[in-house]
């Protein structure tokens, strides 16, 4: 019988970068990723949480890194290299602020797209020349809910989009060494992520359950599952996709809007 991929040693000997792996769903990915195997390696610009996270991952290990900056880059896989690699890379790290565009200053659009787009491509390309190019690999990409454009956060939602196409072109570029890439699309998510907004912006994002399919934000744990799914042997014949996580928020429709569930499962992941 063949042995079954859900299972407790499901990635047993594999070692996964995790950016932005200090909060929120990268610290998330990290606990699935150790709780099934991996090694995690969680890399952010605040040294203190990673050591805090490390601590509770056990099976871990971090990395400084702002990936913003190409020294800190290649700095950061310099030294994963001297460690032995990764088979796997999760770009989970980001950041944005809302703004109307007519509003958003030059630099406030630079520095997203820095972060989001050229930040995402260059932990891409030095993966790849470093630990992918001979043995293959997995990459996963984060994005988010674009779909229907991204009012207020124009900068990230054409950055995400940058992403979303970048993932499509690496996959067929790269493909021939063994490497795939896909992303993950999360919708309206209840992450630790949402504290850094202001009270008024949280309400707002808070009371987005209504304009979902299932009624409810998402969690970090669905998001987590999501991208563990495509590192794991069972997307093993899918590449250069997204994969949406967002209730089906997308698919609002004037006959049919979205109705207050009756019933909500008793238990999020």
């Amino acid at each position: 019988m063949d042995k079954s991929i859900f299972r407790t040693d499901l990635f047993s000997g594999k070692r996964a970068l995790i950016t932005g792996g200090g909060t929120g769903i990268g610290l998330r990915t990290a606990k699935e990723f150790v709780a099934t195997g991996g090694h995690a390696i969680i890399a952010g610009r605040r040294e203190e949480l990673l050591e805090k996270a490390v601590k509770e991952l056990g099976n871990a290990s971090y990395v400084v890194l702002n990936i913003r900056e190409e020294d800190s880059v290649k700095n950061c896989f310099s030294q994963i290299v001297d460690q032995g690699g990764v088979d796997f890379l999760v770009n989970n790290a980001g950041g944005q602020f809302p703004c109307p565009a007519d509003q958003m200053s030059i630099k406030g659009w630079k520095a997203v797209i820095d972060t989001n787009l050229t930040g995402t491509f260059m932990m891409c390309q030095e993966a790849f020349n470093t630990c992918f190019k001979g043995k293959g690999g997995k990459i996963v990409n984060v994005i988010a809910n674009i779909w229907n454009g991204f009012p207020l956060l124009a900068h990230t939602g054409a950055a995400r989009a940058g992403v979303d196409n970048l993932t499509k072109s690496l996959a067929v570029e790269w493909g021939p060494y063994g490497v795939s890439i896909n992303s993950v699309a999360p919708g309206v998510i209840d992450s630790s992520g949402l504290d850094t907004y202001d009270e008024h912006y949280q309400k707002v994002v808070r009371s987005m359950a209504k304009n979902n399919q299932s009624g409810r934000l998402g969690t970090e744990g669905e998001v987590a599952a999501s991208i563990l799914f495509l590192l794991s042997p069972a997307a093993q014949y899918i590449t250069g996709t997204t994969l949406r996580v967002d209730g089906g928020e997308p698919l609002y429709h004037p006959f049919h809007p979205p109705k207050q569930h009756d019933k909500l499962p008793a238990e999020l992941i």
